[in-house]
Order: C-alpha cells, then sequence, then structure tokens
C-alpha cells in the first residue's frame, strides 16, 4: 500500500463517525442529500468477501449499506456468496468429505466446474469457510469466517445501526436469478419474505434491490416498494475506450432466454432508460459508462505507458465523461456506478496513483452513490468533495454535528 493510500485510510476512519447519515431516497422522487457509500461485498478489499466480518468492517469505516450477493442452499436458505460457483470464495475444495460434490453446471449458458450452493444444505455451507478470491489482496484471513445467511447480515446491520446511531442500509443483488428459478429455487419471494420477517419490506425502509436481469425486477416491482435498481454491464474496454461486448456479459440474460434482441448497451439509450424508468428507481452501470479511457497504441497493441513491465489501467488515460448521469437524473433514476477500487493497477494514468482522485472525479460528475471494495477510501473522498462544495460542511465537521441531510 503507497503513503497515499495509507493517508486515505487513516482519513476515513477518522471521518466515519462524523460525516452524514445519508437516507436512501423514499419512493423514487427525491435524490439522496449526498453520495452514499455501497460496501461492495462488505470491506472486500480489505477481508474475505461476503463475511459478516466483511460487512462490520464496511460500516467501521464509514459505509452507508453494505451489499450481499445471495444466491440459495439447496435447502432454499439465501446466503452471501458473489456466485452459485463457490469454488473460489470457499475452502470447499479442499474438504474431503465434499469432493464428491464437485460437478459441472451450466450457469446462464456457461459451462462452470466446481461446487455450487444449490447442492449443500445450510448446515453443510455453515461447515465451510470463506477465502479472499482476489490473489492480489491479503490472504491472511483466509478460513477464519463463515458464510453467512441475510437474516444474519441484516441483524448485524440493524444492531450497527443502533450501536453507531446512524442509518446503515442493506443493498442486495438477486444473483443470476433465471438460473435460480430453473433449479426451483427463485430467489425473489425468498428475499421478500426474510425482509417482511425483518420489518423492512416498505417504503423507506433502508434496502435497494438490485439485478443484471429485468424480468426479476419486473416481477419484483410489482412485489414491493422498495427501490429497484437495474445493473448494466459490458464484457471490456477497447483500446479506443468504447466499451466491448462478449457473451455472458454482452446482455441480460434473462433476454437470451425470451429470445429479445438488443443487449446491455441498449439499456443506456434514451429509450432504454425510459423503459428502465418503468419498473426500476436507478441504474448501477458499469462506471466506464460514465467514463472511459484509452489507451496508446504502439504498433496496433497497448503500450506499457509508465514502463512497470505491465500493460494495464495505470497505462490508460481518461477521455470526456458521457452524458449518462445527466440523462439518468432527467427521468428521476438514482446512479450507482461500480466497482471502485485501490489497487494502483486499476486506476487510471490520470489519476496519479491516487484511488480517491477517482471518487472525486466521479463525485463532481454527479453520480448519487458509488460501489466500492474500499470504502474508507470512498469515504474519505466524499468528505473531502464536500469540504469543496458545501461551505458549511467544514464547521459540522469539526464540531462532529453532521446529521441526516447535512450537505
Amino acid at each position: 500500500m503507497t503513503p497515499n493510500l495509507l493517508r486515505g485510510g487513516a482519513l476515513a476512519l477518522v471521518l466515519a463517525a462524523t460525516l452524514p447519515a445519508f437516507a436512501h431516497r423514499d419512493g423514487g422522487a427525491a435524490a439522496d442529500p449526498a453520495p452514499i457509500v455501497i460496501g461492495h461485498r462488505g470491506a472486500s478489499g480489505h477481508l474475505p468477501e461476503h463475511t459478516l466480518a466483511s460487512y462490520a468492517l464496511a460500516i467501521e469505516l464509514g459505509a452507508d449499506y453494505v451489499e450481499p450477493d445471495l444466491v440459495a442452499t439447496k435447502d432454499g436458505h439465501l446466503i452471501a456468496r458473489h456466485e452459485p460457483n463457490i469454488t473460489a470464495t470457499t475452502d470447499v475444495a479442499t474438504r474431503p468429505e465434499f469432493a464428491a460434490r464437485r460437478t459441472t453446471k451450466l450457469v446462464d449458458g456457461v459451462a462452470e466446474t466446481g461446487f455450487f450452493a444449490s447442492d449443500f444444505t445450510l448446515a453443510e455451507i455453515k461447515k465451510l469457510r470463506a477465502v479472499q478470491p482476489a490473489g492480489e489482496r491479503d490472504q491472511g484471513f483466509n478460513g477464519r469466517f463463515e458464510v453467512p445467511t441475510l437474516e444474519e447480515i441484516i441483524e448485524l446491520v440493524r444492531r450497527k445501526s443502533a450501536e453507531k446511531q446512524r442509518r446503515i442500509g442493506l443493498y442486495p443483488e438477486t444473483k443470476h436469478p433465471t438460473y435460480h428459478q430453473g433449479l426451483g429455487l427463485a430467489l425473489e419471494d425468498r428475499l421478500l419474505r426474510v425482509l417482511t420477517r425483518a420489518g423492512w419490506n416498505h417504503r423507506g425502509a433502508p434496502v435497494y434491490i438490485q439485478s443484471f436481469e429485468t424480468a426479476n425486477l419486473r416481477y419484483l416491482r410489482t412485489r414491493t416498494e422498495l427501490p429497484l435498481v437495474q445493473l448494466v454491464d459490458a464484457d471490456g474496454i477497447a483500446p479506443d475506450g468504447r466499451l466491448t461486448y462478449a457473451a455472458p456479459f454482452d446482455k441480460p440474460y434473462d433476454w437470451v432466454v425470451s429470445g429479445r434482441a438488443g443487449g446491455f448497451a441498449d439499456l443506456l439509450t434514451p429509450a432504454g432508460l425510459a423503459e428502465v424508468a418503468t419498473y426500476a428507481d436507478g441504474i448501477g452501470p458499469w462506471k466506464p459508462y460514465i467514463r472511459s479511457s484509452a489507451c496508446t497504441l504502439v504498433n496496433g497493441a497497448c503500450s506499457d505507458v509508465n514502463g512497470d513491465g505491465l500493460v494495464n489501467d495505470a497505462d490508460r488515460t481518461l477521455l470526456p465523461p458521457t452524458d449518462l448521469v445527466q440523462r439518468a437524473h432527467a427521468l428521476g433514476l438514482v446512479v450507482h456506478p461500480y466497482t471502485f477500487r485501490s489497487e494502483q493497477r486499476r486506476l487510471a494514468k490520470d489519476y496519479a496513483g491516487n484511488p480517491v482522485n477517482e471518487y472525486l472525479d466521479f463525485y463532481t460528475l454527479g453520480v448519487d452513490g458509488m460501489f466500492s471494495d474500499f470504502p474508507d477510501a470512498a469515504v474519505a473522498a466524499r468528505a473531502l468533495f464536500l469540504l469543496k462544495t458545501d461551505a458549511g460542511y467544514a464547521r459540522c465537521l469539526i464540531e462532529s454535528r453532521c446529521g441526516r441531510g447535512r450537505r
């Protein structure tokens, strides 16, 4: 970690207790008082993702929401894993008692081999322990934390909200809805039942629900008043900054099944956004849809501009931002891009190796919140943004009285 990152993390710890408690927009009509920070899979840059420890650390670092990705067990419980295939995020492959569960399944039309949550009961899942799937991140916490249920995450968030005396919310994603429907383990009503039991299935509850598919969001719109967010993906970024599209990242999988023409990019056209606004309250686009970057070509290939022997985002130069945020806002949609990370290789050259600069750029572009693996950096950057844009924020920060709605 560079000195810049250390300073950013320390600043976030100091500021977490004094930043405003930002309520999400109620019923899809009014924007948040300030951008929200969503702990992406918790504080997944620091700890194994989708664990109670990761969510708790995200809250400690100042996140307003934590994001559990939801998949179903064999006996119908919702647990937090990034994918139905749990091979990369748990120690299941090292458990000899489960060796026979290794199999191959089609997930959104792609054959995957490994161990799948739907082949395990919740009692069996509880025998596993989470691991850090990103090799460049700290592996020292592998094997220490359980896989949590949705109910356990809600209990944690409610308790932390009371302890911190600030509003903390839940931002669940229904993972691969069509796949789960095919297993007889549809996620939507299971999610709503858990939220209802918790008293959180109503307008104004601290919950957003998100999905990359569209049909399940349309179904949820008939069943809940909670705000819904349409996620928008792509496959990659071309050398000139254009987004590329290859299956399965080219279109919502329910479109594949139904035979609908078009792809993710069509959701962000004027007609597409207008359609999204009929069933959702916001969009969660991959961040290059808002501001992309281009590489420097040498002999037709992206070059190693910074001379570190690698070719990655650190060698790319930012392009002018698009008008997506403004067009979405004109339709009353919030904009929560993903995913912001602090590793040097993931930051465009213009950000000078400091993730705070990327956050400040996107806050300035008007986003309503963002998903971050490192919520400490996002929170620190938000405080700096508010200090730059709100003449009264410095006094409220110094006097530790930045209450709800203060900006």
